[in-house]
């Protein structure tokens, strides 16, 4: 192992960690406060440091959070920023937290980068659900558009709006991508973007 001695030496590694650290910690300049991304040291500094910042701004619609946060660098994907998100996400009926699939943020992030608004905001209507809360969503009507085997309960869906966008504008981008599923609510007014197989659907009731 290469010690490093001398002043010189000290500072030019203090310095580095300091700039690391300033790129992974972030003010979004409003009440949602500061957003500490991770700790990059385990891939290196200069990795870290040198990667492209994938950031995602959610607001969730049932219970009025916001969330801005930056959760990949480069090729790596932040735990810390991992676990806001999960939280974020989580059943809103039942508070139950999973573990997303990351593909779906990068899938959020291309959505937006397409649509020509990498800096806007993403409404979420549904994230996590649990096993029970898919079945509540499926028994409230005969025909309800929720799937048994909802990718939902696997983590790996979210249905979104993006203000100032049309429904339809966001599935067409959606499909463009070839991401994983899509699904469109046109009365509801939101789109499912999930990370399992390519499919498409369309449902005309009103859904969640």
């Amino acid at each position: 192992m290469q010690m490093v001695f001398g002043m010189n030496g000290w500072w030019k590694r203090l310095a580095a960690g300091s700039a690391v650290a300033a790129l992974l910690v972030g003010w979004s300049g409003n009440a949602r406060g500061f957003d500490l991304a991770a700790n990059g040291a385990a891939s290196g500094t200069d990795a870290v440091a040198s990667g492209e910042r994938y950031v995602l701004h959610l607001h969730h619609l049932h219970t009025g959070e916001s969330l801005d946060v930056v959760y990949r660098v480069g090729n790596r994907y932040l735990p810390e920023a991992m676990d806001k998100l999960n939280y974020f996400l989580r059943d809103h009926r039942t508070n139950d937290v999973s573990h997303y699939d990351p593909k779906e943020f990068d899938l959020l992030h291309s959505v937006m980068a397409k649509l020509g608004k990498p800096n806007g905001v993403i409404d979420v209507v549904c994230g996590y659900r649990t096993p029970w809360s898919n079945n509540y969503l499926r028994t409230r009507g005969a025909v309800t558009g929720v799937a048994k085997n909802s990718q939902h309960m696997q983590a790996r869906a979210i249905d979104i709006r993006v203000p100032g966008v049309e429904t339809k504008t966001l599935r067409n981008v959606a499909l463009s991508l070839r991401g994983g599923g899509v699904g469109y609510y046109p009365i509801s007014q939101f789109v499912h973007v999930d990370v399992g197989p390519v499919r498409q659907w369309t449902f005309a009731g009103s859904g969640d």
